[in-house]
């Protein structure tokens, strides 16, 4: 009879841990909570507040002491000089406007078929308006000056000479002088009575 084999031991199994589950964490007071969201906004105002008032004072200064609003007046003498002592064409310089009328623009140019006198001019209004005075042929100076839209509207006296009407680019009109020797344009998105007038001070 064999003897009795021993019994055979297996290892028990360890027994699966269980996860940990963290402790949850305890709620904030009620009234930290609300200490805090009343003071968010109030931060952020004081934030922008910061903010604004050095820009505030910057803007001040730039205009109040440096004239931050107002157009560069120029001179218009050397252009107008320099367009004499070319002698291209007869140059006339608008007089009799007052103060309100300001010089932003002043050039002379020769350019293809000849040379032009620009003088620009903010209004008394506020508008701008620019004064044209070139030997370049009127059918090659109009379409340049006045684009595509150009077209005559028919003449009007100014100054006792006969000008002509035009409409240009965009909002603008034109009164336009055709003269041996010179063309002279009035252009701008000015009102008509103020191209009126800067065209009765071209001499």
């Amino acid at each position: 009879m064999d003897p009795a084999q021993p019994a055979e031991h297996h290892p028990a199994e360890p027994t699966p841990s269980m996860p940990s589950t963290p402790s949850p964490l305890p709620p904030s007071p009620p009234g930290r909570e609300k200490a805090r969201s009343e003071r968010s906004p109030k931060d952020m105002a004081i934030s922008l507040l910061v903010l604004l008032v050095p820009i505030a004072l910057l803007l001040a200064f730039y205009r109040g002491f440096l004239g931050g609003d107002q157009p560069s007046i120029v001179d218009p003498a050397p252009a107008v000089e320099q367009a004499r002592a070319a002698n291209a064409f007869p140059v006339s310089q608008p007089a009799g406007l007052d103060s309100e009328w300001r010089t932003v623009s002043a050039s002379y140019r020769t350019v293809e078929g000849g040379s032009s006198l620009r003088i620009g001019y903010l209004t008394p209004e506020g508008r701008g308006a620019q004064l044209v005075q070139s030997n370049v042929p009127p059918e090659r100076l109009l379409p340049a000056e006045l684009t595509a839209e150009g077209q005559p509207q028919g003449p009007t006296e100014v100054g006792g000479r006969n000008w002509q009407r035009y409409t240009a680019r965009g909002n603008e009109q034109a009164l336009v002088l055709l003269e041996p020797g010179r063309t002279v344009i009035v252009v701008g998105d000015a009102r008509e009575n103020e191209l009126r007038r800067l065209a009765d001070a071209v001499r």
